[in-house]
C-alpha cells in the first residue's frame, strides 16, 4: 500500500514507542501522588513538558496543557475563551478553512448566542487581512485561524494576524497548529492559544496539547480534582507526554532536511499531475509541501478515493474528520467551483514517502481517471 494520508495520521516512530514502554513500566505511578514513586513520575513529567516547550519560539510565558487530542485542544481553547470573556463580548472571527473540531465548536457557540463571522479567503487560500481588520470590533473576544489548512496546505500569515488582534485588548487569538508543528518553521509570538497533536508527528494517538498564554484564562471543559493544569482535570499520562516529547525531538531535529525532501516530492507530484488529463491542482504554490490537493474534473471524490484504494493508494477526501459526500469548503472558497469542490482529493506526504511511491501513485491515478471517465 502506498500511504499518502500522513496529514490524517502517521506511524509511530520506534524510538517513540520505546519511550512510551519505558515510562509505562518504570514510572507507572500517578504523577499527582505525593509518595516517592509519584514524585519520581512527576519529575519525569516536568522534564518532558519543559523539553517540549523548548521547541517553540515566542512562548516563554505559556503553559502546555496535555489533552487527549487536537480536537479537544481546539474545543478547550474556543469554548474556554468564549465562556471566560463573554462579558466583554460575544463576537468571534474565523474562516471557512477550519478543521471540523473548530467549526463544530463555533457552531455550538452560535447556538448559545455568540456571533461568528468568517473572514474572506483569496484565490491563494490566504485570508484577506484588510477584511479581517474590518471585521474586528470592541466586542470581538476571539479570532481563530489555522496556521496551515488541513485540506489545501495553505500557510496563513500568523504573525500579521497576531498584530491585528493585538490592537484589540479584549480579544484572544487561537490557532490550530496541528499541520504546522514540526513541519514548517513558524512563530507563536502574539498567539494566545495553539493546538496540536502527537499522532500527526509520528507519536501516539490519544495525546494532544494546548499551548496557553499565561494571561489567557479558560473555562475548563472537564471539571474535577487538581491535576497537571487547573484547565484539564484527570490523571496526566507520563508515557504519552514523554513519548510526545521524543516525537517532537525527532521532528524538530530533522525539520529542515525533511522539509527539503518533501518539497522535492511535492514538485515531482505537481509536475506529473499536470500530465494527467482533467486534473486541476487546488493547493497554492506556496502551500505546505506536505499537503497537495487536486480535483479530477467530472469524477466524484469518494469514487476516485475508493478506486485508488482498490489499486493500493491510500489518499483522503478533505479532512478525515469531515462529513462525507459534501463539497470541500476549502476548495470551493479558493475556486468558487462547486463541481471542483466535489471532486477534490488530498495527497499528504512524509519524509517516509519515496519518489518511486509518488511516481507510481500518479500512474495509478492516471489509470483510475481514464477508467472512471468511460
Amino acid at each position: 500500500m502506498i500511504y499518502l494520508d500522513y496529514a490524517a495520521d502517521t506511524p509511530a516512530d520506534e524510538e517513540v514507542l520505546k519511550v512510551f514502554t519505558e515510562m509505562q513500566r518504570e514510572y507507572f505511578a500517578n504523577p499527582n501522588s505525593t509518595h516517592p514513586l509519584g514524585l519520581s513520575a512527576a519529575k519525569k513529567l516536568r522534564e518532558a513538558l519543559d523539553g517540549i516547550k523548548g521547541f517553540f519560539d515566542g512562548i516563554e510565558t505559556h503553559e502546555f496543557i496535555s489533552l487527549s487530542s487536537a480536537s479537544e485542544a481546539n474545543n478547550l481553547a474556543i469554548k474556554g475563551i468564549a465562556e471566560t470573556y463573554r462579558e466583554r463580548g460575544r463576537h468571534i472571527v474565523s474562516t471557512v478553512l477550519e478543521h471540523p473540531s473548530v467549526g463544530g465548536a463555533l457552531t455550538y457557540l452560535q447556538s448559545k448566542g455568540w456571533e461568528v463571522e468568517l473572514v474572506s479567503v483569496g484565490r491563494d487560500g490566504k485570508i484577506d487581512l484588510e477584511h479581517l481588520r474590518s471585521l474586528m470590533r470592541k466586542d470581538t473576544v476571539l479570532v481563530t485561524v489555522a496556521a496551515v489548512d488541513s485540506e489545501l496546505g495553505t500557510v496563513q500569515p500568523i504573525e500579521r494576524i497576531a498584530e491585528i488582534v493585538a490592537e484589540y485588548p479584549a480579544c484572544r487569538f487561537h490557532t490550530d497548529a496541528t499541520q504546522a508543528v514540526g513541519r514548517i518553521p513558524f512563530s507563536l509570538s502574539g498567539v494566545h492559544a495553539a493546538s496540536f497533536a502527537a499522532h500527526k508527528l509520528y507519536g501516539l494517538n490519544g495525546s494532544g496539547f494546548l499551548i496557553r498564554h499565561n494571561r489567557t484564562v479558560l473555562t475548563p471543559l472537564i471539571h474535577g480534582g487538581n491535576s497537571l493544569s487547573p484547565y484539564r482535570s484527570g490523571t496526566p499520562s507520563l508515557p504519552l507526554i514523554a513519548s510526545a516529547y521524543k516525537a517532537l525531538e525527532l521532528m524538530f531535529g530533522g525539520i529542515e532536511t525533511r522539509f527539503k525532501a518533501v518539497s522535492a516530492l511535492n514538485r515531482t507530484l505537481r509536475d506529473r499531475l499536470k500530465t494527467v488529463g482533467g486534473i486541476l491542482i487546488n493547493s497554492p504554490t506556496d502551500a505546505s509541501p506536505y499537503i497537495l490537493n487536486f480535483s479530477a474534473v467530472g469524477i466524484k471524490a469518494e469514487v476516485l478515493k475508493d478506486a485508488l484504494g482498490e489499486r493500493g493508494v491510500a489518499a483522503s477526501v478533505k479532512s478525515a474528520c469531515s462529513v462525507k459526500n459534501t463539497p470541500s469548503k476549502a476548495v470551493y472558497a479558493v475556486t468558487g467551483d462547486k463541481k471542483r469542490a466535489l471532486s477534490s482529493v488530498r495527497f499528504s506526504l512524509s519524509h517516509l514517502t519515496t519518489e518511486e511511491e509518488a511516481v507510481t501513485a500518479v500512474e495509478i491515478l492516471r489509470e483510475c481517471v481514464l477508467k472512471l471517465k468511460i
